[in-house]
């Protein structure tokens, strides 16, 4: 089981600066640079007529009406071909994504050159290496600024003295002494400079998820229908109440009552007329007693009370016949309600993903918001999973319902597919 969870997520936590989060946030914008200034190239050749006609403008000159024509045919032919040059850069984005977000992404396969120009998906590529080229230069350029000024601040002591005298915007620093408080200031200022290094970052690849998670047409998710007349009102009251009367009360008198059979056979001889049926009833009894264990574990699985929500669920991905991955990024504790259900969740939609969908592999993700525990399981498998066909998905919904979530799917023909299931973790 892996425990991780996204930038974004990490951004929240205290404990952000002690964390490997704002190392690999570094190395996404390092490797970053080299494609945004590839973009760029690009991204100027687009804005050449633009920059031709305000620099004739503002020097009060005629447009030379030939560059111009010949530039406008190039920026076309740039914005033209931009999503096939997108396809590459895509598919360099989406791994590098990684570094942020542990989310899969959806990669498109490749359906001919045609589609990369009558297909969304190839013009939202292009349109990505529009923000890469553009966008982002300008953000970390910003930001490039904010931390050279910083560094000047900080170097102000060693800089400041004798002919030198460092020109802030609101000040002149004339000696070391003047310049201490600043660099102080610009100290503090770091790990301030982290965090917005972080947070730029985290819109980046938010930008980046947006555009090149490829859904196909049809795949939004979409609420599965479930029976509110089939909910329980009271079911975790119910569920603890059956619970602990078989536990308590059913159970012990079969135990004795195994037992009391089990002393009778001893004092029947093997060959008396009762002994035979007195085994059977014997052995009746006890594979009862298997039985009955089996549904009070069911009503609650032990290995909640044992393990907790993130490693029941590793435990469910150890015994799947699918690999699967666990995320699971639980920062707060879980109503048993809520854990019990999303156990089951996870349980079904495995069982599922074994028996139907023909995956090579899943993922199961566990996220506790302020007011949401939301799960999802995402496989590459065929797709196509309906409700009305029975895979069990509208049981699962009913269940999720009583604990008043609610359950949505994607499943286009051909996959993935996703099950999405939002529960309310009243505080």
């Amino acid at each position: 089981m892996t425990v991780d969870q996204g930038l974004a997520a990490a951004l929240r936590h205290r404990r952000y600066l002690l964390s490997a989060w704002p190392w690999r946030a570094l190395a996404y914008a390092v490797t970053t640079l080299p494609l945004a200034g590839a973009a760029a190239l690009g991204a100027t050749v687009v804005a050449a007529p633009l920059l031709l006609v305000a620099a004739a403008l503002r020097r009060g000159r005629p447009v030379d009406a030939g560059a111009l024509a010949a530039l406008a045919v190039v920026a076309l032919a740039v914005v033209a071909l931009a999503p096939l040059a997108g396809a590459p850069v895509a598919a360099v984005e989406r791994w590098r994504l990684g570094l942020v977000d542990d989310r899969p992404v959806t990669a498109p396969g490749w359906r001919g050159l045609a589609a990369r120009f009558t297909t969304a998906t190839g013009w939202r590529e292009g349109a990505y290496l529009a923000v890469l080229g553009a966008a982002v230069p300008l953000a970390y350029g910003t930001f490039g600024l904010l931390v050279l000024l910083d560094a000047a601040l900080v170097a102000g002591p060693w800089l400041a003295g004798g002919e030198d005298r460092i020109v802030l915007l609101w000040a002149t620093v004339d000696s070391p002494a003047e310049a201490v408080p600043y660099a102080l200031a610009g100290l503090l200022a770091v790990p301030a400079l982290v965090y917005l290094a972080g947070l730029l970052v985290a819109v980046q690849a938010a930008v980046t998820r947006l555009l090149l998670d490829d859904a196909p047409a049809g795949t939004a998710l979409r609420e599965v229908t479930r029976s509110r007349a089939r909910l329980v009102s009271a079911y975790e009251a119910e569920r603890r109440r059956i619970e602990r009367d078989v536990h308590d009360g059913v159970q012990p008198r079969l135990t004795s009552l195994t037992l009391q059979l089990g002393l009778a056979r001893l004092d029947v001889p093997d060959d008396s007329p009762v002994a035979k049926p007195l085994a059977a009833a014997h052995e009746q009894a006890k594979e009862l007693m298997g039985t009955l264990r089996g549904i009070v574990q069911g009503i609650r699985p032990p290995q909640l009370t044992e393990l907790g929500l993130a490693a029941a669920v590793g435990d469910l991905a150890a015994r799947s016949v699918v690999p699967v991955t666990v995320h699971a990024d639980l920062t707060r504790p879980v109503p048993d309600l809520v854990e019990t259900t999303a156990w089951y969740v996870v349980s079904e939609t495995l069982g599922n993903v074994t028996r139907h969908a023909g995956a090579g592999r899943a993922q199961v993700r566990l996220t506790r918001t302020d007011r949401l525990l939301v799960v999802e399981v995402r496989d590459d498998g065929r797709g196509g999973a309906d409700p009305a066909r029975g895979t069990g998905l509208t049981g699962l919904a009913d269940r999720v319902a009583a604990a008043d979530g609610r359950l949505l799917l994607s499943s286009p023909p051909g996959g993935p597919t996703l099950v999405r299931v939002e529960l309310p973790c009243r505080p």
